[in-house]
Formats: C-alpha cells, sequence, structure tokens
C-alpha cells in the first residue's frame, strides 16, 4: 500500500473515497464542515436524521454524494471531542480501514491531521494512520497450500491536509512510519513462522540478507565453536539437548560518526522453548515459536533505521537457539560459567532466556556501547503482572527508562517502569555457584532482570520484558511486532539529540 500527502480541501478531492470525521452528537470536523458546505448539507441532514450520531469508531459509507467529485463519503465517528484520545483515534482509524477494504474504492484520501488528539499532533496522526493500516491489511498466510484469495482494491491512502504549512514535518512523519510499518511487519512475519522453519540458522540468514539488502547494515554470525572460545558456556549450556546449532549474530548499522558510541539492542532469540528438562505443559505449547520475538524486534528495528537513515551507530546482537530436551540436555542442578566468569546454578531449564542473554550482554560491552538494551519474552510472571497491554521496563538508570518510557507513550507502545532494587537480589543466592538462575514465584518478573542486572554494571542499560505484548493467543493469534515502534521511536529521538 502506498501513502503519500495531498493538500487541499475535501470537496475538490478526485477521490475512491473522502474520510472525515464526526463527533459525538453529529459534530462535524472541520474537514467534514467543508464537504458539507459544498455538498449543501447533505452530511448535516443526514446526521440530522440519526443515521449517523458521532459514537467512537461507528462508520456511515455514503455514494455519489451530490456537488462532490469523490465517488464515496466515509463519515468516521470519533466520539466526545473532549475524549479522543490516542486508544480512541486508534479505533476510529481501525474501523475506518475495514470499511474501506470492503468497498472497490483503489484509493482514498483520509482527513486525520487535523483531528484534536489529546497531546498528539497531526504528524502523530498520520504515522498512527500509517502504521494502523498495514495493520487492519496485514496476513500471514506463506505457509497454506492454497492462500485465501482477498481483492482488495484499495492501493492507496492520501493523508488531506488543509493547511500545508506544516507539509516538511508530515513528511518526515510519513517516511519514518512507513519504515516502521515494514519494520513491524518483518518482526511479525519471523514471530509468526513455525519453530521447523525459523531456526538459529534460518535467523542468521535474515540477518545476512537484510545486510546484503542496506549497504549501512554489516552482519556476522558466530557458530558454537566460536562461543565457545569466548567462554560462552551460559548460552551454549540451553542448546545441548538441540540439533539444531545455535548462532550469535550481530548486526551493526553505521549511520553516525565513527567516534560516536553506539546503541546496542540484544534481542533473546530462543526459535523454540520446550523448557528442556523443565518440560512445559502440552497445552499452547506451539506458542513457544514467539520466544524469539524479542530477536525478531531487533531485526524489524534494525531495518526501519536503515530505510529511515538515521544518524546514528546501532549494533544489533542476537544470541539464538533452541532449547530442548534429550540426553545430552542440561540439567536442573547444573552449573555452567558463563563469559563473565560467574557461575550459574540452573535449578529450571525453563528460565533459559536469561541464560543466552546475560552472556550475549558480556559480549555487547566489546562495542563500548552508550546505552544496551535488551529486549526478551522472559517470564511469565510479567504477564500476570502488566496482562497485554504494557511491557515490563527495568534499567540500572532512572534517565534511560524515562527515556524509553516516553518512546513507548508516543509510539502507543508502552512499558511500564517496574523495580530494579537490590532487595530482591538475595532470592538469586545459591549454595554452591555465584547465583542461581531462579529466585521463586515471588517477583518472578523482577528476579529475572536482577539476573541480568549481574551482567550489566559497566553500561547504561535497559531490559524490556515482552513475554505478554510479543503476540496474541485465541481468535487472533499472531505475532504484534511489539515493541519495533517504541524501539526505533526511541532511537529517532537519540538521532534528533
Amino acid at each position: 500500500m502506498e501513502f503519500s500527502i495531498k493538500p487541499g480541501s475535501p470537496e475538490k478531492q478526485r477521490s475512491g473515497c473522502v474520510v472525515v470525521g464526526v463527533f459525538d452528537g453529529g459534530k462535524l470536523s472541520d474537514a467534514a464542515q467543508a464537504l458539507d458546505k459544498a455538498a449543501k448539507h447533505a452530511l448535516s441532514d443526514i446526521i440530522a436524521r440519526g443515521d449517523m450520531k458521532g459514537q467512537a469508531a461507528s462508520t456511515l459509507l455514503l455514494h455519489n454524494v451530490a456537488n462532490l467529485p469523490c465517488e464515496r463519503v466515509l463519515l468516521l465517528g470519533l466520539g466526545k471531542r473532549a475524549e479522543l484520545n490516542a486508544k480512541r483515534f486508534q479505533d476510529a482509524i481501525r474501523a475506518a480501514m475495514r470499511v474501506l477494504q470492503g468497498t472497490g474504492a483503489k484509493d482514498a484520501t483520509l482527513y486525520v491531521t487535523e483531528l484534536p488528539v489529546a497531546q498528539h499532533d497531526g504528524a502523530w496522526c498520520m504515522a498512527q494512520a500509517v502504521l494502523v493500516a498495514h495493520e487492519t491489511t496485514y496476513r500471514f498466510d506463506r505457509m497454506k497450500s492454497k492462500p485465501e484469495k482477498k481483492n482488495i482494491p484499495l492501493s492507496k491512502i492520501y493523508f488531506g491536509v488543509l493547511d500545508s504549512k506544516h507539509s516538511a514535518s508530515l513528511q518526515t512523519a510519513l517516511t519514518q512510519a512507513a519504515a516502521i510499518a515494514h519494520g513491524v511487519q518483518l518482526a511479525k512475519d519471523l514471530g509468526n513462522l513455525p519453530g521447523n522453519v525459523c531456526t538459529p540458522s534460518y535467523l542468521a540468514q535474515q540477518a545476512v540478507a537484510l545486510a546484503k539488502t542496506h549497504k549501512s547494515l554489516k552482519a556476522t554470525v558466530l557458530e558454537e565453536k566460536d562461543m565457545q572460545k569466548l567462554g560462552m558456556g551460559s548460552l551454549l549450556s540451553v542448546t545441548h539437548g538441540s540439533d539444531e546449532p545455535a548462532k550469535l549474530i550481530t548486526l551493526e548499522y553505521r549511520g553516525g560518526d565513527k567516534k560516536q558510541k553506539p546503541i546496542v539492542l540484544v534481542g533473546k532469540g530462543i526459535t523454540f522453548d520446550s523448557g528442556g528438562i523443565s518440560l512445559k505443559p502440552g497445552l499452547d505449547m506451539d506458542e513457544m515459536k514467539y520466544d524469539m520475538c524479542g530477536a525478531a524486534s531487533v531485526l524489524g528495528t534494525l531495518q526501519a533505521i536503515a530505510e529511515m537513515g538515521l544518524t546514528l551507530n546501532v549494533v544489533g546482537i542476537i544470541p539464538t537457539c533452541e532449547n530442548m530436551p534429550g540426553g545430552s540436555a542440561t540439567k536442573p542442578g547444573d552449573i555452567v560459567t558463563s563469559m563473565s566468569g560467574q557461575t550459574i546454578e540452573i535449578l529450571n531449564t525453563d528460565a533459559e532466556g536469561r541464560l543466552i542473554l546475560c552472556d550475549a550482554l558480556t559480549f555487547a560491552a566489546k562495542f563500548e556501547p552508550d546505552t544496551v538494551v535488551d529486549i526478551a519474552t522472559l517470564t511469565g510472571a510479567c504477564v500476570i503482572a502488566l496482562g497485554h497491554v504494557a511491557s515490563g521496563l527495568y534499567s540500572n538508570q532512572d534517565k534511560l527508562a524515562k527515556e524509553l518510557l516516553e518512546a513507548g507513550d508516543y509510539a502507543h507502545d508502552r512499558a511500564w517502569h517496574m523495580p530494579l532494587w537490590d532487595d530482591y537480589q538475595p532470592q538469586l543466592d545459591s549454595n554452591f555457584a555465584d547465583m542461581q538462575n531462579i529466585g521463586g514465584r515471588a517477583g518472578g518478573s523482577i528476579t529475572a532482570a536482577c539476573f541480568l542486572a549481574r551482567f550489566t554494571k559497566d553500561y547504561r542499560w535497559a531490559h524490556l520484558d515482552i513475554a505478554g505484548t510479543a503476540w496474541k493467543s485465541g481468535k487472533e493469534k499472531g505475532a504484534t511486532g511489539r515493541p519495533v515502534p517504541l524501539l526505533t521511536q526511541f532511537l529517532i529521538g537519540r538521532a534528533g539529540k
């Protein structure tokens, strides 16, 4: 789908469909008022008859409205003007896109940049509309022998702009939003692939392919023998039961000055998590193909910033392997030595994400990073704490946490700041090693972050637990592509500084 900006009044648009807003009580938006005036109050007459009341996310499609050159007009309910927030705006755009895709319109012109969304400007409205449009058209059917053919003629979306004085900032927002949408799509595709296709080797191939597509990217793939030389005993302990070889993927983006320290993104890449010897229950185990969504989000984010050409340096690190049971698999009670030299007593082999991340976080120090952010579907405890709305955010620096929270709020890919106090650290004490890999049921997401904190003392660091936000279950099962929008917005902010 193509997106572009189209200055001019709505009553002059020769479009397949013009979309304008209606607030609660039938009050017309500025663009709707212009249409109504040209149509000799045809819209207000329809509203007066009660066919459109302006309720949030309601729609009314009109054909061949007199005195208008467009083929259709879509009235989009926005609810009460004072209550139009980010979520209600997204819900309204989602409703509009569903209607548009069901018509025969080849293009549509949306007048959304002038809408008074609380705490957000026209550039934000347009960017979110792009992301929602991509979301509603996304399908993952490549694994079906006969994919369902949906003839959706809609191929172009124009954003009508009544006042063109902000056209430069709108164009920047549009370009960035399209890049983010592409990154989200890549993350979704990788997450939705089954574990027998999306293996560690497959993820490595995707990173190499990205580097071939974008000259600003450089991919490096370390094999198990390389990890052994580096002393990554913790990471390698997870892959012992699998026939699939582990990989350590590095994807470097150099868009800034050579002397500029990079921001490092570390993504958990467990391509299938059976739990190992601490085997998971069979119910919903298929969803453990999503345990590499942290890795997918790193690849999606690197693609997005490469497409944008952001002026900063970013390094993506992806430790990736399977966690499987077997005769050679790591056993509860085994003790391993991490790359940092610290020893770990493995009490539960299903707490494996932290075991691969700790070595990757130690490895990240070699890039002399400005900041390190790891992203992982790490704990079920985070889902219990925050549900499927917010990702859990931990950091050893409050300023960094605030920066990430603000990026998430802007992108509407939100996180919640969780405690990382030393008071929780004793839960990880071991009688036989420097630490154990679980801290008990109480505060499970917090103690997992505390475990990682022991390997990140030399730099600014944040941890995003996306176990509740990386995918959806049930009827809408599928990867969400989060937190690509949050991470990309964070990097856009850093590039701007």
